[in-house]
Formats: C-alpha cells, sequence, structure tokens
C-alpha cells in the first residue's frame, strides 16, 4: 500500500518525480510546500476515491500527514475498519 500512497502523492501533488526517493519515514507535513491546504482537501478526496474509503473532519489531524508512513498507516487502519473493497 505504502507505493500506492506514493504514487497518490505523486499525481495529486504534481511532484514531477520527487516521489521517487520517498519511502515510510519521509517527512510530508512541513517538509512539501506542495502540500498546503487546498493539496491536503484534494488529496484526501483523491484518497477516499482511491481507496473506496469515507474520512470523516474529525478524523483529521496533522498527525496524519506527518510522514508517508503515517499516512500509510492511517488509509489502512481506515480501509481495514471499513471492510472497503477497492476498485
Amino acid at each position: 500500500m505504502e507505493n500506492e500512497v506514493i504514487e497518490l502523492l505523486e499525481k495529486t501533488l504534481k511532484l514531477n518525480g520527487r516521489s521517487k526517493t520517498f519511502s515510510a519515514g519521509t517527512r510530508l507535513r512541513g517538509a512539501l510546500p506542495e502540500l498546503d491546504s487546498l493539496a491536503v482537501a484534494a488529496l484526501l478526496t483523491q484518497i477516499e476515491k482511491q481507496f473506496n474509503i469515507r474520512i470523516e473532519d474529525d478524523e483529521i489531524d496533522g498527525s496524519i500527514f506527518a510522514t508517508v508512513g503515517a499516512l500509510t498507516d492511517f488509509i489502512s487502519q481506515k480501509v481495514k475498519s471499513s471492510g472497503a473493497h477497492r476498485d
């Protein structure tokens, strides 16, 4: 799933290939200028679509976007808890 998250970040944030060096420990929040409030909203929408999950407003905080691994863990837990089937 980590690779899918990295690909989603690449596409949504238009990183022009910079995500090729990303790993679970790669910092996102504060490290990627592209990850502003509008980009977060777009990213959440894409995550919901790609992983067939629903993310509630009260589930969102800055820790989710701390690193690639934190974002991957959040998505994994949402997929498992929702029983979602991805397209």
